[in-house]
């Protein structure tokens, strides 16, 4: 075995500090891509990057299709055809479990494979915890094989996952064989009907109930104990006052004076007094209830009166002090109960919304965004796994994954999904009915950009024109017919994705020619020892599999393609299906929620564990491991 260039040292120093930082986290991911595009530029005389193949990536023909199919996918979203399908299953299964199920994995696994399988499984997610409730099934049942259908119909087509794309130009650069439309196509079939078999038999058996299904918002959060009502007297401080006023006001400097010197409250305190020794209160009024009539808290002025009851969030401490200092009487035996919220009468309705790689509140604290303030949605408690945060949620920074119970209005809810904060998860039909413009359904419109997305797939299948030309063709149809406006197919991209994958690029090409690649692969050679090819491929599987659920697959299809292609050159044999065998390991990362987007978004609605998904996606890796293996020996033989 050769000894490691210092290009190659330079190059593996570099993949380490990218690894770090992808599992950390310390920069968004494709800000990690970027600055190692950066550093192989710089470090030029020993990675042998230069300034212009780095930023080759941008115009990469996977990266270009992936732009167009994000558009492809938002028109095919904008005409209603994932939600009249959505809604046509849910009309179909009656409420039977396995049926359910059954519909559930078999749509989202053929969706998957020609649209983009994020926004099929964000239509999906309210749709099963909303039919969860109907028939009383606990969504937790229903939504991790949501996640685990999409990933494997990604595996059926070139335009199923980005990562299958971006491995076509790998191939295309490392052997001169890219992939065609349906190269996939024989082996994804097998996987999916597998994976598919087995999430409706042991994969169901083993998917825990985390949510139980008769469990409203206020049971599934656990918010007994920080849900209160408290009823304003006569003399309490409060009256006159609007809610904002009583407990978001500021404290003027003669009420810090008025507190006594040991720091104390007179016994009847104003609310400048309490404000002044406690500074802002853990606590949110939600609604005022007054002679039969409800006011939704953060959207009205009317001053509180005599008699009026508060609804407030906060922990039972926090509402016995404002209690006790403010002259109002606690109801303690009066349980506030999602009914008695959604039977108010007023606009404010109780949610649930998950926060998404893509959100703008990840990484920031609900003190930093001011939902309340600014859209009058009062966040009640945080999901983050199977923990519940309830209190001083203003100082939480909200991450990926995390699933939030909102008290919203039905006219700003939008506003929050439209520009990028959350991704609404469960919440009454007329929620969603206000966001979708009305009950799914599907009229001549949604033939255009049907027909657009069947033409491309057509197009490049025949071998007419290459794919990111035809997909670049049907970009320009779905603006002129007017499916989406310019702005709307911009706004369709994720662009961090994009910079993700153009930015690693450069990446897989300094492994290969420093002859880092190379010596992975004889390493992985060595240690397999006297294992035969077919069993080494299925050793490059899994590892695959494993890195691909700890940091994105974009990095590792960059990674493990060169080394899985040298690998094979080592041991004499041909490298392509060494090189299937690896975009098929990244397009099913089930081990962890962080490995894949959709495992994100099912995760706080789900209530699942970190550890649910190896539970779950364990079994699956290795019975595909097994099935992947021998199906792409059958069909690219070694």
């Amino acid at each position: 075995m050769s000894s490691l260039s210092m290009g190659a040292l330079v190059v593996f120093a570099l993949v380490a500090a990218a690894l770090t930082l992808f599992v950390t986290e310390w920069l968004p991911p494709d800000m990690t891509a970027i600055a190692v595009l950066v550093a192989l530029v710089v470090l030029e005389p020993y990675t042998g990057v230069p300034a212009r193949t780095a930023i080759d990536g941008f115009a990469s023909p996977a990266v270009v299709t992936i732009v167009a199919m994000y558009i492809l996918s938002a028109g095919v979203e904008s005409a209603g055809v994932v939600d009249w399908l959505a809604g046509r299953l849910a009309a179909l299964t009656g409420g039977d479990e396995r049926r359910l199920l059954t519909a559930i994995v078999g749509t989202t696994g053929v969706s998957a494979g020609f649209v983009n399988n994020t926004p099929v499984v964000a239509v999906f997610i309210p749709l099963v915890t909303g039919l969860s409730e109907r028939y009383g099934i606990s969504p937790s049942n229903l939504l991790l094989p949501l996640s685990f259908a999409a990933m494997l119909g990604g595996t059926l087509t070139l335009v199923g996952t980005a990562t299958n794309l971006l491995a076509s130009d790998l191939s295309a650069q490392l052997l001169g064989r890219p992939f065609s439309m349906f190269t996939l196509t024989p082996v994804g079939v097998v996987v999916l009907a597998v994976g598919v078999g087995y999430l409706l038999t042991v994969g169901r058996a083993l998917v825990p109930e985390r949510v139980h299904p008769a469990a409203d918002f206020t049971e599934e959060f656990e918010m007994d104990r920080h849900l209160s009502q408290l009823r304003v007297r006569e003399a309490s401080p409060l009256v006159g006052l609007t809610v904002r006023e009583a407990l978001e006001g500021s404290v003027p400097n003669d009420a810090v004076e008025a507190v006594d010197a040991g720091g104390s409250l007179p016994t009847e305190a104003s609310v400048e007094q309490v404000l002044a020794v406690s500074g802002p209160l853990d606590i949110d009024v939600l609604q005022i209830d007054r002679n039969g009539e409800s006011f939704f808290a953060t959207a009205t002025d009317r001053p509180l009166e005599p008699g009026d009851v508060l609804t407030v969030r906060g922990n039972r401490q926090t509402v016995n002090q404002i209690a006790q200092t403010l002259d109002l009487r606690d109801l303690a035996r009066e349980s506030v109960t999602a009914d008695l919220l959604a039977e108010s009468g007023h606009p404010g309705v109780l949610a649930e919304a998950v926060i998404d790689r893509e959100s703008r509140l990840r990484g920031r604290t609900l003190a930093d965004v001011q939902l309340r303030s600014r859209f009058d949605v009062t966040v009640l408690a945080v999901r983050r796994g199977d923990e519940i945060i309830h209190e001083n949620l203003a100082a939480v920074e909200l991450s990926a994954g995390d699933l939030l119970l909102l008290q919203t209005p039905l006219d700003e809810v939008g506003h929050l999904q439209d520009e990028g904060y959350l991704t609404l998860t469960e919440g009454p039909p007329e929620l969603f009915d206000a966001l979708d413009g009305g009950p799914p359904s599907l009229d001549t419109a949604a033939a255009v950009p049907l027909a657009t997305l069947l033409a491309v797939i057509a197009l490049a299948a025949l071998d007419l024109l290459p794919i990111y030309i035809a997909a670049l063709g049907g970009v320009v149809a779905t603006v002129a017919t007017g499916t989406l406006s310019a702005s709307r197919a911009y706004d369709a991209v994720s662009w961090n994705v994009v910079f993700l994958l153009a930015g690693l690029l450069p990446l897989g090409q300094a492994m290969q020619a420093t002859g880092g690649a190379a010596f992975v692969g004889a390493l992985l050679v060595d240690a397999a020892g006297v294992l035969p090819p077919l069993a080494l491929l299925a050793l490059v599987y899994l590892l695959t599999a494993v890195l691909a659920s700890v940091i994105t697959p974009p990095a590792t299809v960059v990674l493990m393609i060169p080394i899985a292609v040298a690998t094979a050159a080592e041991i004499g044999v041909s490298g392509f299906p060494f090189l299937v065998v690896v975009t098929f390991a990244v397009a099913t990362a089930f081990l962890t929620p962080i490995g894949y987007q959709t495992n994100l978004m099912v995760y706080g609605p789900g209530g699942y564990r970190f550890t649910d998904f190896a539970r779950v996606g364990g079994p699956l890796q290795l019975l595909l491991c097994a099935v992947t293996t021998l199906s792409v020996s059958v069909v690219w033989p070694l």
